[in-house]
């Protein structure tokens, strides 16, 4: 099956399973020729000819490891001069449980280049294309904890919250330009990436794991729907309307020449007086 629409092309990274083999199936039947990224060739090659077979589209492979600089740089020169994308869905990353005291820094580095760095970089180099055809989509997978920070390792939540933030200002800096930015906070999912994170996804509560194509088409929906931040597992999204508004009305008092009351030394003194 060819389909007749063609909506440029997407580069998915983190692509060889999991969300990201979802996406290029959906994306594919979207109408988006594809470049699919990870670090396996092998199985690369394998997605490529079943999408290819299914739906009739263009997909090329890249094997690159985004967690170091070779890899990074030949990513980002397709980005910066590939005239055709028209869409860079940064889905590479790692996970991790152990608590930071029982953590390895070696493997925590790596974690931030794969999750920091690497969406980091791609977004720096696809973006200003973008901006100058005027036009393309730009979409971040993170997680749930992003909220939570409380819930796992502290530099794994970390990283999913620089994901949020920076997809946010990246939305405010770039929607004038004609650069669409999502991201999506991802709950649990049955994929390697919460395995090879050393999480057992499948021992929680079934009513807690969503599965991957569905994560996905919700994403979309998304997508669809206009959403700067997609969590799909949220079912009453006037809860993170509260949470922004509440954020929103803070803006204009974070940064004041006087401290807060409670903050005031003469205030101190007066509650230590008899």
């Amino acid at each position: 099956m060819n389909t007749k629409l063609h909506s440029g092309t997407a580069l998915i990274t983190g692509a060889c399973s999991g969300i990201g083999a979802v996406y290029a199936d959906r994306l594919a039947r979207r109408g988006h020729d594809l470049v699919l990224v990870d670090r396996d060739r092998d199985r690369l090659c394998a997605l490529a000819s079943g999408v290819t077979d299914d739906t009739g589209r263009s997909v090329e492979v890249l094997a690159a490891d985004l967690g170091t600089a070779k890899g990074l740089r030949s990513v980002e020169r397709v980005l910066a001069t590939d005239a055709s994308l028209t869409m860079l869905v940064n889905n590479s990353g790692q996970a991790s449980s152990p608590p930071l005291l029982t953590s390895d820094p070696d493997e925590m580095q790596r974690m931030i280049n794969l999750d920091v760095t690497a969406p980091m970089r791609l977004a720096c180099a696809a973006c200003p294309a973008f901006a100058e055809r005027g036009r393309g989509t730009l979409i971040n997978v993170a997680s749930i904890v992003a909220l939570t920070p409380e819930q796992l390792n502290g530099v794994y939540v970390g990283v999913k919250a620089f994901v949020l933030a920076f997809s946010q200002s990246l939305h405010s800096e770039l929607s004038p330009k004609g650069i669409r930015v999502q991201v999506v906070l991802a709950g649990a999912t049955p994929t390697e990436y919460w395995g090879n994170g050393g999480i057992q996804v499948m021992r929680l509560p079934s009513r807690m794991v969503m599965s991957v194509a569905t994560l996905v088409d919700a994403a979309l929906a998304g997508l669809d729907l206009g959403e700067i931040v997609s969590i799909p597992s949220l079912p009453d999204i006037a809860q993170w309307d509260v949470y922004e508004a509440a954020r929103h009305a803070m803006r204009g008092k974070l940064s004041r020449a006087d401290p807060a009351v409670r903050y005031r030394s003469d205030r101190h003194r007066s509650l230590r007086s008899p």
